[in-house]
């Protein structure tokens, strides 16, 4: 059977193709050959000025050197007079709104013992309330090893959508 007759056949024509007649091509230009990767040189967080605004809130990072970041924050707790976190969290004035986080392009964190307690403890209440990629401060406090090693950078995010 011919290219030309299975044109021509009814509709079971498949069930007798003959791949010794009829040459078969391959798609060279699936997706994969067009894929590709580029870095994005640009970011909207930090922009203070023109249509969308999303201005840095606050930096934060904390060095515990050798310590461990939770026995640390204990220790900073009670040197601030607090029984638990809760009671420092409405004790200080933290940022009331969402903001969009992201880890800080240079880190530089501030070393626990070089800071004043009730400042080292306003950044792990802050880092308590962030995830890595947002802060909400009206999820409760979360302190890790993890949460509390972060360095990240907060933005507003609300001017995005304006």
């Amino acid at each position: 059977m011919t290219p030309h007759e299975l044109s021509q056949a009814p509709a079971n024509w498949l069930a007798a193709w003959n791949e010794d007649l009829c040459e078969r091509k391959a798609n060279s230009g699936g997706p994969m050959s067009r894929g590709r990767s580029e870095r994005i040189a640009v970011t909207l967080l930090g922009n203070d000025e023109g249509a969308v605004r999303c201005p840095r809130v606050l930096r934060v990072g904390l060095d515990f050197g050798r310590r461990s970041p939770l026995a640390c924050v204990r220790d900073l707790l009670e040197a601030c007079g607090f029984s638990d976190e809760q009671e420092a969290r409405h004790a200080l004035a933290l940022p009331r709104e969402p903001c969009v986080c992201r880890p800080e392009r240079v880190p530089s964190p501030a070393p626990v013992a070089s800071l004043l307690a009730a400042d080292a403890l306003y950044q792990a209440l802050v880092l308590g309330l962030c995830t890595a990629w947002c802060y909400d401060p009206r999820r409760p406090v979360l302190w890790t090893r993890a949460s509390l090693t972060r360095q990240l950078e907060l933005f507003d995010g609300r001017g995005f959508y304006a």
